[in-house]
């Protein structure tokens, strides 16, 4: 994203946050951070501090080094590229609006409903979205009364799917053809959380949309569909999604009917709305041929160049300048 930023209408202030959660001012390299499978990036700590505004008076943006303290100018609005916990659940969301700083993206309570699976599910199935059929359960509730809430989860059939309520980026996931195997794939996510859901595999396409704010209170915009091709590979993992692993095929536009896409799309403008209807999402479904399941309403979708979200918008005529333009002026506006 740094490399295309129009650097003639936008002055960029690269932000990293290390492991420790310290601030740091990065370099202006557009390469520094690119994805490479042998080594994956980290914002190292290079001893500088970001010092944010003191109050909601100032937008003033300033830096602290070895050499002192100076100013870095005023923000307009942040573009808060997260992913995970203390990324996109509405923790930094939450920061940005006790500053008044404008930024991209879902407010604080889009972003905790979409991070948190069960909470999402919930929600869309309330609105009449269609989910796929899931269990939560905690660690304390399956170490209280263990065999009932396998029961439960027996109940879905195989295969099925294990996966943190809190996580991001495929991160913690299973697949389950054999309940043999479940013990370990509850491990494995509860490794990453507290609460994990449990949910019925659906025998279809994986298909994904990307939708944007109206304008003006207007309807929500949905782009046209991608498809993810698996072949070789149980699902879409991490080292799919970021690592470009073998396996994985990413086809946009996907080949849908003008009834098929427009179903798709219109069920993604509900969900969207359902959640909250800010800033952008990623909506991704199965497609059994006869009907469309929502599997989750992503808030802060990857925007690498392997992405589906900004591939969907470019399939749909957005350049990818034109859907970062975009996104600033819909969180300026609002």
């Amino acid at each position: 994203m740094l490399g295309t930023l129009d650097r003639d209408r936008y002055r960029v202030i690269p932000i990293g946050i290390t492991r420790d959660g310290a601030f740091v001012l990065e370099d202006d390299d557009p390469g520094k951070f690119g994805l490479d499978p042998a080594h994956l990036p980290e914002v190292v700590d290079n001893g500088t501090r970001i010092v944010w505004p003191d109050s909601t008076r100032s937008r003033e943006l300033r830096v602290r080094d070895a050499a002192g303290e100076r100013s870095l100018g005023d923000v307009d609005v942040v573009f808060p590229i997260l992913h995970g916990r203390f990324g996109e659940d509405g923790t930094v969301q939450g920061f940005l609006e006790l500053l008044d700083l404008p930024y991209v993206g879902a407010g604080l309570l889009m972003s905790a409903i979409g991070m948190d699976k069960h909470t999402t599910k919930s929600i869309l199935k309330a609105a009449g979205v269609p989910v796929v059929p899931w269990v939560t359960v905690t660690r304390s509730a399956l170490e209280r009364d263990g065999e009932l809430w396998r029961r439960r989860i027996r109940s879905l059939g195989l295969p099925a799917f294990v996966k943190p309520a809190r996580a991001g980026s495929s991160v913690g996931v299973s697949k389950v053809d054999d309940w043999a195997d479940l013990d370990a794939a509850l491990d494995v996510a509860f490794a990453e959380d507290g609460t994990v859901l449990v949910e019925q595999a659906v025998v279809g396409r994986e298909v994904e949309c990307g939708v944007l704010e109206g304008r003006d209170g207007g309807a929500p915009r949905v782009s046209v569909a991608g498809e993810i091709v698996i072949s070789g590979r149980d699902f879409y993992d991490f080292d799919a999604k970021y690592l470009g692993a073998d396996g994985i095929e990413l086809v946009c536009p996907a080949e849908l009917g003008d009834g098929e896409l427009a179903e798709m799309q219109r069920i993604a403008a509900r969900a969207f709305e359902a959640v909250g209807g800010q800033g952008l999402a990623r909506v991704d479904f199965f497609y059994t041929g006869t009907e469309f399941f929502v599997n989750e309403v992503n808030t802060m979708p990857g925007f690498t160049p392997i992405s589906m979200f900004p591939k969907c918008w470019i399939a749909s005529g957005m350049s990818y300048d034109d859907l970062l333009t975009e996104l600033i002026e819909l969180a300026r506006a609002r």
